[in-house]
């Protein structure tokens, strides 16, 4: 697939999986506000275009067959088993050992560092919100979509679920992903882009590194959602309703 500066950074990132570690270290939002052409997205970062086409090239040109699955042509079903065991397991892994950190450190240095009671506060709330998000997605929206494709395999008639069309629930599940995105947003920037200070231990340090971490994982697992499973599951969703 080729890259322009006219495509949709989201268009780039699910055609070529490889820019997205470009994407990440550069600062480019793939996932959320991933609608931007890359040509606007590099002058919002006030970067070079033609020095970020020229490492999103020379990542292309890195990456090897077999390296990076191609979600974009992968059943749903084995997307949807994908997200779960790496991303879901790992959000709920490091919400329990992250939320442990932000108490530990609050507790050290929330004198000299007032901005983390705010930062553990926002992290409760990401918690939450990420907790009740996967579950509604493991519960209800993953298995219909499974049901969805193996019904349109068979040729068989859809059965119509109680939420209605499928545009109802993934609009809710595109809203959440925005909400925990800015949460994390607002974490970055009162953790100094999670940088720790001069005076910092190793479990501050840890923090910033936990934090800065999990946010990089929930850029791909939205993005795998956003860009690549809703899209398509839409798309089968109509498909379905025509042969019927």
């Amino acid at each position: 697939m080729s890259i322009t500066l006219d495509k949709s950074v989201r268009e780039i990132a699910t055609e070529t999986p490889s820019s997205i570690r470009v994407f990440e270290t550069l600062g480019i939002d793939y996932c959320c506000r991933g609608a931007k052409t890359l040509e606007q997205a590099c002058a919002d970062q006030h970067l070079p275009a033609e020095d970020v086409m020229k490492k999103l090239e020379k990542a292309a040109a890195e990456s090897t067959a077999g390296d990076v699955t191609d979600w974009a042509t992968a059943s749903l079903t084995e997307l949807m088993q994908h997200i779960v065991r790496k991303h879901h397991q790992y959000v709920r892994q490091e919400l329990v050992r992250l939320e442990a950190l932000c108490a530990k450190v609050q507790n050290k240095h929330g004198h000299a560092h007032p901005e983390l009671k705010r930062v553990a506060a926002l992290f409760l709330t990401l918690r939450d919100e990420m907790s009740s998000h996967m579950i509604k997605e493991e519960q209800i929206l993953f298995p219909h979509v499974a049901r969805l494709e193996r019904v349109l395999e068979l040729q068989q008639p859809a059965r119509q679920p109680g939420f209605g069309m499928l545009a109802n629930p993934v609009q809710v599940m595109i809203h959440e992903h925005d909400d925990a995105g800015s949460l994390l947003s607002t974490i970055r920037r009162l953790s100094n882009d999670y940088v720790a200070p001069a005076d910092a231990c190793v479990s501050y340090q840890a923090l910033c590194e936990g934090l800065q971490a999990f946010e990089r994982d929930l850029h791909q697992h939205i993005h795998l959602e956003n860009n690549i499973l809703f899209p398509r599951a839409l798309q089968m969703e109509t498909e379905s309703a025509v042969r019927q």
